[in-house]
């Protein structure tokens, strides 16, 4: 009797199991791909770009059409040795995999496989270069490098560790002591709006010291 209670209590879940599989197994990697999508609802707009930039150029090209409940760890392989024989770079081959890995992982909890797509496969490997910091006669021949602006916003990059969005967000308001700059937005490179600082809610600020030579030139540019 408890293995037919067993049997019938797991019969629905069997049932939704074999749909799901029916329904997006068949589905095209192309087509799966723009509903999983309109799923992420969390990604900033640079973050959608870019997913959708990975996409255009380098996922739906080679994998568009394949049926989801085709994927292996051999197709898998075979995607990142596409993209190695197209001289795709190591960064640009790492983000689409972890992206491919984001979607396959989705398919896997729907039940489209009951191995796991990525078992075994070996990432590209990036491996960025050291950060350089410039010597103050570089940072100097930096900043007669450009016109005013470039120079404001080379200052207040290397004076107050701004990204280049906080720098190209710069305003007198924010001067909120001396010795003090409040960082409260960015712009967003992708939009050219601004936006709030990035991995922060709304509203959110950080203060950073000001020195007086980052405090002259602000000033100066606005004066300008």
């Amino acid at each position: 009797m408890t293995d037919v209670y067993k049997a019938k209590k797991a019969a629905p879940r069997g049932r939704a199991k074999a749909e799901r599989v029916l329904l997006y197994g068949a589905m095209r990697f192309g087509e799966y791909t723009a509903e999983w999508k309109a799923g992420q609802r969390d990604l900033g707009p640079a973050s959608v770009w870019h997913l959708e930039s990975l996409l255009e150029h380098h996922m739906l090209p080679l994998l568009g059409s394949r049926r989801m409940d085709t994927f292996d760890p051999r197709v898998v392989e075979g995607f990142i040795r596409s993209m190695e024989r197209a001289g795709v770079g190591p960064a640009t081959q790492a983000n689409a995999f972890d992206k491919l890995k984001a979607i396959l992982l989705d398919a896997h909890r729907l039940g489209l496989y009951d191995d796991h797509p990525l078992t075994g496969v070996k990432p590209p490997q990036y491996d960025p270069k050291r950060a350089v910091i410039p010597s103050p006669a570089q940072l100097r021949q930096i900043r007669e490098a450009g016109d005013d602006r470039f120079r404001l916003i080379t200052d207040l990059m290397s004076g107050c560790g701004m990204r280049n969005g906080e720098a190209a967000a710069v305003n007198l308001r924010n001067i909120v002591a001396d010795d003090v700059y409040r960082i409260t937005e960015q712009v967003n490179q992708t939009t050219g709006h601004y936006a709030r600082l990035k991995h922060r809610k709304t509203g959110d600020y950080r203060d950073v010291p000001l020195p007086a030579h980052v405090k002259n030139t602000i000033e100066w540019y606005a004066d300008t």
